[in-house]
């Protein structure tokens, strides 16, 4: 184990970690032994990059439980290499028994896509919810804002979770009869709770 050091920078963040692990070890002798020894979680969480939005603490779940990736506006596309290597490890490595696509009321991503007032990367990024958006128009406009911009939320979620049944790693796994199980949640920020959008696949469309 390398040398604990002193930080120069960002000093509070390094006491909190210490803290945290102080407690967490009283309150499970051993735990950091058991996470060091394997990384069994059941779970791929693939949700948005808002810093309000944490995997791990609005599931209740511990480290080592949840194998997470996040991006803006938690979009799942198969040429994105990132993304679909996080899947890759987690479905043919771990063995994750249930993805979740997990988006947000209040998405910035979503919002964004739907102003058109992003530039550059993050523009290209979002073109899909973009097209999303003008694709359901006619039945988001009957809305007031507030009830589309989160009718536009689930629907991206929905979005992801098809595009994520439709790629190589997942229908390889469901054509080798591995046990795997696709799901579409979106999380209320006002209240801390998930909700799921019943968008549950066990195999192929």
């Amino acid at each position: 184990m390398q040398e604990t050091r002193e930080p120069k920078h960002l000093k509070h963040l390094f006491d909190a970690n210490r803290a945290w692990a102080q407690q967490m070890e009283t309150e499970s002798p051993g735990f950091f032994a058991h996470l060091t020894a394997q990384q069994k979680p059941e779970y791929l969480w693939i949700g948005c990059s808002d810093s309000r939005v944490p995997a791990n603490q609005i599931t209740g779940l511990m480290p080592g439980e949840v194998f997470v990736h996040r991006n803006i506006a938690n979009v799942v596309l198969n040429t994105d290499l990132n993304c679909m290597s996080v899947v890759d490890f987690a479905v043919d490595v771990l063995q994750v028994k249930h993805i979740i696509v997990c988006g947000h009321y209040g998405c910035g991503g979503v919002e964004a896509a739907i102003h058109g007032n992003t530039t550059g990367a993050v523009d290209h990024w979002l073109s899909g919810i973009r097209d999303l958006w003008e694709e359901n128009f006619d039945t988001l406009s009957m809305l007031d804002e507030q009830a589309a911009r989160a009718r536009l939320c689930e629907l991206n979620v929905s979005q992801q979770v098809k595009s994520l049944s439709r790629s190589t790693v997942v229908r390889e796994a469901w054509a080798r009869g591995q046990d795997l199980e696709l799901h579409g949640w979106i999380y209320g920020i006002t209240d801390g709770l998930l909700r799921d959008l019943d968008e549950h696949r066990t195999a192929p469309d």
